[in-house]
């Protein structure tokens, strides 16, 4: 399994538009994220999570050919936005592309993207086959993938598994019940936003504790504001076992 991180940065991403802070202005490329996203290739199949408003960039920089499907682990706009650009592989693999999510997150796709869905589709339009997501195992083309159902603050969220990989973005609880999925991961990626409280998404000491408790080898930060700070300073902090993601960076298991 190869796993490319496309975007690794918040709904704003970094550098921020009119931001004058130290982190919006590093030299380091490393602080410069796109949209959270992520490529998965495992057994001859490619797989993306999320399409945001970076999607097609994000495709051109990581030279992604093709795509078997798309998970979506939310409705959230950063995660979605992007999604009319896949009209690019059905042209390349002259089919519909498959999206996977939770019901509520298709129907507000076919409603934001409500004319790829027209009975009477104007020529050049996206094409998608819809699966609707239920808490439970499923499999893609012999690929199988465990949901796990986190909350961003009272929006409930999927998470994947795929193998000893799993993807946690957006979230700030997870149940005792939905962690049991996670154990025995060789590699963990989880939602840290910042350093102060927030609403909605896990803090890095809310992070290091849960990493603490799941005991995975390898961890990987991701959806980080640039309230977090500079990727250098705060690598500093980490113990060995976690790390901040960083756009473009690719791992293998």
């Amino acid at each position: 399994m190869k796993i490319t991180f496309l975007g690794t940065g918040t709904s704003q991403g970094i550098p921020v538009i009119a931001c004058d802070c130290a982190v919006c202005h590093s030299t380091d490329p490393r602080d410069n994220r796109l949209r959270t996203s992520v490529w998965v290739e495992t057994h001859g199949k490619s797989f993306v999570i999320d399409t945001g408003p970076d999607f097609r960039q994000q495709m051109l920089r990581a030279n992604v050919p093709d795509i078997t499907a798309v998970l979506f682990t939310h409705q959230h706009k950063d995660h979605t936005a992007g999604l009319d650009d896949i009209r690019a592989y059905n042209h390349r693999q002259q089919k519909d592309i498959p999206l996977y999510g939770r019901q509520s997150v298709l129907n507000q796709i076919k409603g934001e993207f409500a004319y790829a869905f027209s009975e009477q589709r104007y020529p050049g339009v996206p094409h998608f086959e819809l699966n609707p997501v239920e808490n439970r195992p499923f499999s893609i083309e012999g690929v199988s993938i465990t949901p796990i159902e986190v909350m961003h603050h009272k929006l409930a969220v999927f998470g994947y598994r795929i193998g000893d990989f799993t993807y946690i973005t957006d979230a700030n609880y997870i149940s005792e019940q939905e962690q049991e999925k996670i154990l025995g991961s060789r590699v963990l990626v989880l939602d840290t936003l910042q350093k102060e409280p927030h609403l909605s998404h896990f803090t890095l000491s809310q992070s290091l504790e849960l990493i603490d408790k799941l005991n995975i080898p390898q961890t990987y930060l991701i959806h980080m504001s640039h309230k977090l700070g500079k990727h250098a300073d705060v690598e500093a902090e980490l113990p060995p076992h976690v790390r901040l993601s960083y756009d473009g960076l690719t791992i293998e298991l």
